[in-house]
């Protein structure tokens, strides 16, 4: 009962956050909630000034629901099979070629640019952290946020092909990364002298086609399972089970449950709603999910705001994270130009794409939890301040300049095209 009254106040939290923000602030909503969270953390803190005994309750309290835990075991699920579900499976296959080469061979690329650069950093700043360590840093903190950036790239008026790239690659690098990130954290345990080249690309082949494979069979099944009947709550009741219990069964399985619920809910989504479903079935399927994924979207905001109270802050890991945050930007760029100018991928771009790409690929929640993920002796603590510090920093910094940075770049590109224009 004590996780339900927390999971509670965290909803009625998120419930006032989300009409005060809506009323009167009308920032983005993910950011808003953020922003309300990470207030009410200093507030909780300043109170606890006078009454120490009201912060270390609430501390404790939160940390009753384990963050990582609960957005990597039971919120992600939902929110993935939500944003697939909603994405255009036709436009994204006109861009499956930059988005399958962005998710795989870009995430391999910043990984591995980004742990290093995050070592020597560490190593000017004289306080050094193992190499191994390092890459793990750069595993969890390459990938996109999904989460974020679909919700934020909502409010952007940005063209249409873009979008479905930016939001189509976020999806997809997501459940990438985690394997990567699994990958490196065995090696990390194990030691590299007792893992196997064959173990890690056994586990990635088994991760990434597993939990693809997975996804495309449940998804078949509930397919077939809808097509038999039209009753919109029976149908939406297997879309439930398709995200509860596939998820449960990827994790049984050791497959990725990330990319199970990618593809199950593109199917579902595509050619479920087209060929299985009555119209009226379709509409409240997909309003059910726009309603979970607004919900879940919310609490997980509010949560990354008020984790700020957990977090073991030092004033290095603050400019740590603030240089870093340049050094994940500048490497998120490099990874996306150099598999595009090398195999040509640029050519089928709108002028300043990568650009927008960069700056529009967010960091969230995933990354947090990821590094909460870790053991004490992996310089946890450290890694969890830098990392938040980066996420706080990409939520706030690009998610509010997103729309004037799209303009700019867009405005530019015009000139550029039509130079006449500019006089």
């Amino acid at each position: 009962m004590e996780l339900f009254h927390l999971f509670s106040a965290i909803l009625a939290i998120s419930a006032l956050f989300a009409y005060i923000n809506k009323k009167y602030i009308k920032l983005p909503g993910s950011i808003g909630l953020l922003l309300a969270g990470l207030l009410l953390s200093l507030v909780v803190q300043g109170l606890g000034a006078v009454s120490p005994e009201f912060e270390t309750m609430v501390e404790e309290r939160l940390l009753q629901l384990d963050f990582s835990e609960f957005l990597l075991e039971f919120l992600l699920s939902f929110l993935l099979f939500a944003g697939a579900l909603h994405t255009d499976l036709e436009k994204l296959r006109e861009s499956k070629w930059p988005i399958m080469i962005f998710a795989t061979v870009g995430v391999l690329i910043s990984t591995a640019v980004t742990g290093t650069l995050f070592y020597y950093l560490l190593q000017l700043l004289n306080y050094p952290i193992d190499y191994i360590y390092c890459l793990l840093f750069g595993a969890l903190i390459s990938p996109t946020d999904p989460i974020a950036v679909l919700g934020i790239l909502k409010r952007a008026n940005i063209p249409k092909s873009l979008e479905v790239s930016i939001t189509g690659e976020s999806l997809f690098n997501d459940g990438v990364g985690v394997v990567i990130f699994i990958s490196i954290f065995q090696v990390a345990q194990r030691g590299l002298e007792n893992v196997e080249g064959s173990f890690i690309a056994e586990l990635f082949l088994k991760e990434v086609g597993g939990g693809i494979g997975l996804g495309l069979l449940i998804g078949y099944i509930a397919y077939q399972f809808m097509k038999r009947i039209d009753h919109y709550q029976t149908e939406v009741l297997i879309s439930l089970a398709v995200v509860m219990g596939g998820y449960s069964l990827a994790q049984i399985f050791h497959f990725s449950g990330p990319l199970a619920m990618v593809a199950a809910g593109l199917l579902i989504g595509n050619q479920g709603t087209q060929f299985a479903m009555s119209k009226q079935t379709a509409d409240y399927l997909t309003k059910f999910w726009e309603m979970v994924d607004e919900i879940f979207n919310a609490v997980l905001f509010v949560l990354i705001g008020l984790e700020l109270m957990v977090v073991e802050f030092k004033w290095e890991y603050a400019v740590t994270g603030l240089i870093t945050t340049g050094i994940v930007l500048a490497v998120r760029y490099f990874a996306l130009a150099v598999p595009s100018y090398t195999l040509g991928l640029h050519r089928t771009f709108a002028p300043g794409a990568l650009s927008i790409m960069t700056w529009g690929g967010l960091r969230g929640g995933i990354s947090i939890a990821l590094a909460l993920s870790l053991t004490p002796e992996m310089f946890r603590n450290e890694i969890v301040a830098i990392t938040y510090t980066v996420v706080l920093l990409s939520l706030v910094v690009q998610g509010l300049t997103i729309e004037p940075f799209i303009r700019r770049i867009s405005n530019r590109s015009l000139t550029q095209l039509n130079p006449t224009d500019a006089h």
